[in-house]
């Protein structure tokens, strides 16, 4: 009995290691555009999606509001 669930368990992990090898990778889809720094929270987002206010980029209106922080 305990040969037949070591042989079960053998088995079900074998599968799932082939089913893992087969399947293509997880991958996030490409930015597209250069990236920029928001310049008060630092985080970094597309160019096509910042908010400018004066000279600098924004990734929000509310911190376009706010003006540039100190990261």
């Amino acid at each position: 009995m305990g040969k037949l669930i070591v042989l079960a368990l053998l088995v079900g992990i074998a599968i799932w290691l082939i089913r893992r090898a087969l399947l293509p990778p997880r991958q996030k889809p490409p930015v597209e555009g250069e990236l920029i720094a928001c310049a008060r929270c630092g985080m970094h987002l597309p160019r096509s999606e910042a908010r400018r206010a004066g000279e600098r980029l924004y990734c929000s209106e509310d911190h376009a509001r706010l003006g540039p922080g100190t990261r």
